[in-house]
């Protein structure tokens, strides 16, 4: 059976750790940002971790 690919939409958005957790970036920056206060932009600028739940998931699709 040959090797099961990544899945190359996850790999660009998820990059997996050096402790190998899974890291992301936040959503809701993109559009519509002139009623959003500048603290909220500037957190929404650092990256998240994954929930341990949908970080076996998406594990599996990275491998």
């Amino acid at each position: 059976m040959p090797k099961m690919k990544s899945h190359r939409g996850a790999s660009k958005r998820f990059k997996k750790t050096k402790s190998g957790k899974i890291k992301r970036m936040k959503a809701f920056k993109s559009h519509i940002l002139t009623k959003k206060s500048a603290k909220r932009k500037r957190n929404l600028r650092k990256a998240g971790l994954v929930f341990k739940g949908e970080a076996k998931k998406l594990a599996q699709i990275l491998a």
